[in-house]
């Protein structure tokens, strides 16, 4: 399971590019542990989650919650089990209720017992490692930082945020839609999809009431934005000078081709959710009645991995038609709406072929880039230094290092660093892209203090 977070690495990117020194450090940290962990997985038996008490046969969510207490190993104490009252921490009583609310949406209108379908616990971290900016689903449980507390606050605040990460858990339990390119984009709106159903329901809103906002209780006062995403607004969540602007289209014809992000996963995501928006709105009434069940019979149906936009759109044509009738009020809405964001034309039931449109990624690494790596200091002032290509790492430790030598995270930290007495001090030099820091080992996130050990202690 590719590990999913609510924020994109490019809006993080931009944060820690600006001219904010507490924000933008935070978003450099956030930017390396994600690095390290997103191919990173868990050695067997490194994990003590707690197991919840047996409730066999006792209808309800089978809820556990750990604080991490600023630390990054998961999953932390336990601090709130199914059926313990509040705790009186916000995050912790925040991640609790919307554990709750999400299974509740997903058992009660969708008949699905939990992500599995069959009763798995539900697992939360909250208070993840130092002022973390993002929140994620692992493939175990969710994990939620606390936010830098200039730009986001704490990501527990945000229901349709929990939503969104949980739905990752039923993708990967369904369609398992592989997390790049079109696919992935699909992966990601179908989880604001049912993020933001959790929301609507929790409000009893209407399609027309609701302000179809993917985090809005995210963003901080003084910051430029509304949300992180806009499903009924692609495009027009955010206009920042810290964060950039909401690069997410809302129709093929600006398609966006990048190797970021997964391809894009995050960005054309906007096309998909601005077709959700379409077809709820003229469907009318609460988008988790005859919009949400159409897409969970997709999700919950005969779907392939790696399914592209015009096969996703079809089968929701065919899915409504099942459900409601060929020729019905729901089946012509999504017919429209895959037709107004240009997945499809009239008559016709195949994908124009997307734009050309381009973001600007940074010079790539490839295989062949020559990397060097050291760490000095230490009671012992000693000096160690591994020379090697990036090709010659194991894949998980090489697309790490990948994100980090093109990301702006190291610069950052290295500017942001002061080396203790008889600290380490760990320095990075690569020809292709340039890049030449020295980071002190007192602002490196553990993960990615662990990926430069284990590059170190591997023999050339």
């Amino acid at each position: 399971m590719t590990r999913c977070s609510i924020v994109p690495p490019h809006v993080l990117a931009a944060l820690a590019r600006s001219d904010q020194p507490g924000p933008a450090l935070v978003a450099a940290r956030t930017l390396a542990i994600d690095a390290s962990l997103r191919h990173e997985r868990p050695p067997v038996g490194s994990r003590t989650t707690a197991v919840p008490p047996d409730r066999s046969g006792e209808a309800g969510p089978r809820r556990t919650i750990h604080d991490a207490r600023g630390g990054e190993d998961l999953p932390g104490d336990v601090v709130r089990a199914e059926g313990d009252p509040p705790t009186g921490d916000p995050a912790a009583d925040e991640a609790h209720d919307g554990l709750g609310l999400t299974w509740q949406l997903w058992a009660q209108e969708y008949g699905r017992d939990s992500l599995d379908g069959a009763g798995m616990p539900l697992i939360a971290t909250v208070h993840y490692a130092e002022q973390y900016d993002n929140a994620f689903w692992n493939g175990e449980q969710m994990v939620f930082g606390d936010g830098d507390g200039e730009t986001f606050g704490r990501f527990t605040a945000s229901l349709d945020v929990i939503g969104h990460e949980l739905a990752h858990g039923v993708t990967e339990h369904t369609a398992g839609l592989l997390y790049r390119g079109q696919s992935g984009a699909l992966n990601e709106h179908v989880s604001d999809v049912f993020g933001v159903l959790v929301k609507q329901r929790h409000l009893d809103q209407s399609a027309d009431e609701a302000d179809w906002l993917i985090g809005a209780e995210l963003l901080l006062p003084g910051v430029q934005g509304r949300a992180l995403r806009s499903m009924a607004a692609p495009g027009t969540a955010y206009d920042d000078p810290r964060l950039g602007r909401d690069p997410q289209p809302a129709h093929m014809d600006d398609f966006v081709r990048t190797s970021d992000d997964n391809g894009g996963v995050h960005i054309n995501s906007g096309i998909p959710n601005k077709a959700f928006h379409l077809a709820a709105t003229a469907i009318g009434g609460p988008a988790w009645q005859a919009p949400g069940l159409i897409w969970r019979d997709v999700l919950l149906g005969d779907i392939s991995a790696d399914c592209d936009f015009a096969t996703f759109a079809a089968l929701t044509v065919a899915a409504a038609g099942a459900r409601y009738g060929e020729g019905s009020t729901q089946a012509a809405a999504v017919v429209d709406a895959w037709q107004q964001v240009g997945v499809t034309s009239a008559g016709e039931g195949g994908a124009p072929a997307p734009s050309q449109k381009r973001t600007a990624p940074p010079e790539p690494a490839d295989e062949d880039a020559a990397l060097r790596l050291t760490r000095t200091g230490g009671v012992g002032g000693m000096t160690r230094t591994r020379e090697l290509r990036l090709g010659e790492l194991p894949p998980p430790d090489a697309r790490a290092f990948r994100s980090l030598l093109e990301g702006p995270q190291l610069p950052r930290l290295a500017d942001e660093g002061t080396p203790r007495p008889d600290a380490f001090c760990y320095g990075v030099s690569c020809e292709r892209p340039a890049l030449d820091v020295q980071v002190a080992e007192s602002v490196l996130p553990r993960a990615t203090r662990r990926l430069f050990e284990r590059t170190l202690r591997r023999e050339g």
